[in-house]
């Protein structure tokens, strides 16, 4: 299961693509350099587009099975 420190780890990533983008404008502006970040930076996107998701699927899942425990139950036919 994908976890917080992965979507920091990707996050991470991501801020040193950014990085690498604003050191080539500044220093050579390599145009197939930048494309070539540019794609990485997308792969990163959708890496944590990915992670974000999973994360949000177990959480949901975990809410889930709490809401529908025997306890849970008992508790709301009670009122």
């Amino acid at each position: 299961m994908a976890s917080l420190k992965d979507v920091e780890s990707v996050a991470d990533n991501l801020t040193s693509l950014v990085d690498e983008v604003r050191s080539e404008l500044q220093d050579t502006a390599d145009f197939v350099r930048l494309a070539e970040l540019a794609d990485q930076i997308s792969g990163e996107a959708s890496n944590a587009a990915e992670t974000f998701s999973t994360v949000n699927e177990a959480l949901m899942s975990r809410i889930n099975d709490l809401e529908e425990s025997p306890g849970k139950a008992t508790a709301d036919t009670s009122d």
